[in-house]
């Protein structure tokens, strides 16, 4: 944990219809002090929405080397590299070599993210989807953060319903694929 990092806890009722996956989670966030709400709560979200066996954080956007959610199977191997923002073709190059699936979760206009990955070399970079939100989603759940959380996130057909500290908000899980040049 980076030294003033923030501590976020949250209590999560997890249902994802669509895959069939059905949890609580009871997480903590360390937020690094250069992360904003809005990649922290994105963070969160991926880490929901790819919940599976073998998943954990890493240090977020302290992590140099990993993304900001990973996922490994039993022995370790790398099976979900999960980034979140807009990272560079670099990095998901070097993930998608690394795992069986890479995917990232934006909190930024999709347009532009995938713009910035025009002309360069990712690898199967067909196979990589980029996800993100509606517009103003993320700015109205940010708003109704606090460092203890309960949050209840409920997936069907795609379309995500968040229940955080009384607030409920919905938005559709957009999906673009991105494309090598």
């Amino acid at each position: 944990m980076a030294a003033g990092a923030t501590i976020h806890t949250f209590d999560v009722q997890l249902a994802d219809v669509d895959r069939g996956v059905y949890d609580e989670l009871s997480l903590r966030l360390a937020r690094h002090p250069s992360e904003t709400d809005a990649y922290m709560l994105t963070r969160l979200l991926a880490y929901c929405l790819e919940y599976a066996d073998g998943i954990a954080f890493t240090e977020g956007v302290a992590a140099t080397d990993e993304p900001a959610v990973l996922v490994r199977d039993r022995t370790g191997r790398v099976t979900a590299w999960i980034e979140v923002g807009a990272p560079d073709a670099t990095r998901l190059h070097y993930g998608s070599k690394l795992a069986d699936r890479t995917v990232v979760y934006t909190y930024r206009d999709p347009a532009k993210v995938v713009a910035n990955w025009a002309g360069k070399t990712i690898h199967d970079a067909d196979a990589i989807v980029l996800h993100s939100f509606d517009a103003g989603f993320l700015d109205s759940a940010t708003a109704a953060l606090a460092r203890r959380n309960t949050m209840t996130v409920s997936i069907t057909e795609r379309q995500l319903y968040l229940e955080l500290n009384g607030t409920h908000l919905s938005t559709e899980v957009h999906e673009q694929p991105i494309r090598a040049a």
